[in-house]
């Protein structure tokens, strides 16, 4: 039996991303997943309520608001949860979330600012995952 992987929705080609896009991983790196994995989708914005397409959002100050200056920590700190719970109950160790991202982004996150500019740290999901004993990396690690 392969062992569950969890993997950002919109990395598998789910159109959840704020845009209403997805962020789909070439085939050939989906195939590889594939058979090394069970891949279970998680997108944890969607599972904290908000909607598709929404506003882009950022981390600042201990909190996530979105590009319209709503604060939406609730909604990403429900998310994460759902997703922790998720991998807890499905037994899952390992976990490939989207780069960058204020919920998955997992070493570099973009600074609130929406300004494009990258730095270190990880999105409310990845952080709650990791502080679980998750393995959490990015899709450029494949």
């Amino acid at each position: 039996m392969r062992d569950k992987l969890l993997v950002s929705a919109c990395l598998l080609g789910l159109c959840c991303k704020y845009d209403g896009g997805s962020n789909r991983l070439p085939d050939d790196k989906l195939h590889k997943l594939c058979e090394s994995y069970e891949l279970i989708p998680v997108c944890p914005e969607a599972y904290g309520g908000l909607t598709t397409p929404r506003a882009p959002s950022e981390r600042r100050d201990g909190g996530v608001f979105s590009s319209e200056g709503r604060d939406v920590t609730v909604q990403f700190k429900k998310g994460a949860e759902a997703a922790l719970y998720l991998a807890e109950t499905l037994g899952i160790r390992k976990a490939l979330l989207k780069e960058n991202s204020p919920s998955c982004g997992s070493g570099t996150i973009y600074d609130g600012s929406f300004s494009g500019k990258l730095i270190p740290g990880d999105g409310v999901t990845a952080e709650l995952l990791k502080a679980h004993g998750i393995e959490v990396s990015g899709e450029s690690s494949l």
